[in-house]
């Protein structure tokens, strides 16, 4: 057990009654004792934040195929019950492999969650030639952070649960985080009757903010922390958002997906050499400086899908550029940065950015994965009326809701940037995000990286924290990005943990084109020095 690791464990007595409830059948140090595991209570004093205790309510081995190999693992489910009868429980899985390698890895999740991450998937922008998590005898938990997703909403854009605090808490604050890392080190200790010598966390977009939270709140909670593409500034997001839904909205602003697909060839065809080579990734999008005002209709009136007219420029603009609100707010956040449509955005899987419909009352499922993210934020969150009109509420001038958004920036903007207390405890934090990131602005993340540096110290948030930004990559790799990252940071992560060897030279894989590129920590970006294209070796991280 590490040194780290014993400021994980919990109370001696209770490891020893554990170790003797399992009984003379108890498991071996890799191989879980799932039987004994059925409709087993979990302690409320094995949390450290209110629960009413838990119980697991279903304990099966299973055999499946995971990453190219065959595996025996137990997979455990169980209930967390809330303080609040009306508030739903927390529900679980944690996956026990027989051939335990004494780690575990805690997923974190996407959008509203409401459904529990697959512990047998694979971390973000995980490499396509390693075995997941759970192939490499990770004991793996995820959580659906307390709520349960109405089958009927689109996945992950169910926010109807926000009506209750305990479940806004839960998701919002993070709090069924710790809740649900806790219990599930509790069930592995009982499984395998030891603790795991390192704990990870690992999470995109709402899990890449879940990943950061878990570093800024509980410091000596998790050895290793992957966050890729995080949300996390929430709060001030949205409120960008909610002005995109309005500005989109307005007759005849709104680009369809054939003006998508010119703005989108047009910025590649404009930017894609800055780096030395055309092979339709932006490598500099800092360089890249496309006015949409090139694609102007005559007369700024919309003529058909060759052209701009001036309310979609203003649209295409709006987007690209900084959100600042005129109030206040408790978190002290003042603006949001703007997403990268200039930048090389890939508008050929509009869906996440700009949707393939206007934004309305009845929001359509067919808008913007972030604009329905507003209408749900807006009916459960901020006024707690499902039948409001979201459009009808103006984040530049709030009016009413002033207070109520100033509160609940608290809860979602989970915007410490004193990371020193996770640095000081041992652990090395990977952040992650693409350059085309349609959905979380990888200019949000630099944004937070640069604090970090600030308030910590630059020699210092070296010591303990990389960050990258991939070229041509989107968010998550949805649908066909310029560039599918794939990069081994699990690896990586158990190397700089274990071994005190941070990442040296990082090269990441296109999983799509079969290509590679050197992975530049931020800010450098990959500037192509000659030879073979699809060779990480022809490139040199330049500023």
């Amino acid at each position: 057990m590490t040194s780290r690791t014993r400021l994980l464990a919990i109370p001696a007595m209770l490891v020893l009654t554990a170790a003797v409830t399992a009984g003379p059948a108890a498991a071996t140090a890799s191989v879980p004792a799932c039987a004994g595991l059925a409709q087993l209570k979990i302690p409320a004093s094995v949390m450290s934040l209110p629960t009413s205790g838990g119980r697991v309510t279903a304990a099966s081995v299973m055999t499946s195929v995971v990453s190219g190999k065959t595996i025996r693992y137990c997979q455990v489910d169980a209930d967390l019950y809330p303080v609040d009868p009306a508030a739903p429980a927390i529900k679980m899985r944690v996956d026990l492999p027989d051939g335990w390698n004494h780690k575990a890895l805690m997923f974190g999740g996407g959008g509203f969650n409401g459904t529990i991450p697959d512990p047998a998937s694979n971390v973000p922008f995980g490499p396509g030639d390693q075995p997941v998590p759970l192939a490499r005898g990770y004991a793996t938990f995820a959580s659906d952070s307390g709520h349960q997703q109405n089958p009927a909403s689109p996945p992950s854009l169910d926010g109807s649960f926000g009506m209750n605090d305990e479940a806004l808490k839960n998701f919002a604050a993070g709090d069924a985080l710790k809740k649900t890392r806790d219990a599930s080190l509790f069930l592995i200790r009982r499984a395998y009757a030891a603790t795991p010598g390192e704990v990870f966390f690992a999470g995109g977009s709402t899990g890449g903010r879940e990943a950061l939270n878990v570093a800024q709140r509980w410091p000596t909670a998790f050895d290793g922390v992957i966050s890729a593409f995080p949300a996390w500034n929430n709060l001030a997001e949205i409120l960008d958002l909610g002005y995109l839904a309005q500005v989109l909205s307005r007759p005849g602003a709104f680009p369809g997906v054939d003006k998508q697909g010119l703005l989108y060839t047009s910025v590649v065809n404009a930017c894609d050499g800055l780096d030395g080579v055309k092979d339709g990734v932006i490598s500099n999008p800092a360089g890249c400086h496309f006015d949409p005002r090139a694609l102007r209709c005559p007369g700024g009136v919309d003529a058909g899908p060759a052209c701009l007219s001036d309310a979609q420029i203003g649209a295409v603009q709006a987007m690209s550029s900084p959100f600042r609100w005129p109030y206040r707010v408790a978190s002290g956040e003042t603006e949001y940065p703007g997403f990268p449509f200039l930048s090389g955005a890939d508008m050929r899987t509009p869906f996440l950015g700009f949707g393939t419909t206007a934004p309305a009352n009845p929001m359509p499922v067919t808008s913007g994965y972030g604009l329905q993210y507003w209408d749900q934020w807006v009916k459960y969150f901020l006024t707690r009326d499902p039948n409001q009109n979201s459009l009808a509420v103006d984040p530049r001038h709030p009016g009413k809701w002033l207070s109520r958004i100033s509160a609940l920036s608290t809860i979602e903007d989970r915007n410490n940037a004193d990371l020193g207390p996770f640095a000081r405890a041992g652990g090395k934090l990977i952040l992650l995000h693409g350059a085309a990131d349609e959905l979380v602005s990888p200019y949000s993340t630099s944004d937070y990286y640069e604090r970090v540096r600030h308030v910590v110290g630059p020699r210092a948030t070296d010591a303990f924290l990389r960050y990258y930004v991939v070229p041509g990559a989107n968010h998550a790799n949805f649908g066909t990005p310029a560039f599918a990252a794939g990069w081994d940071s699990l690896t990586a992560l158990e190397h700089w943990v274990e071994g005190g060897r941070p990442p040296v030279n990082p090269v990441v894989a296109d999983l799509t084109h079969l290509r590679t590129r050197p992975l530049c920590a931020y800010p450098s970006w990959p500037r192509y020095r000659g030879g073979d294209p699809d060779q990480a070796s022809s490139f040199a991280c330049t500023r």
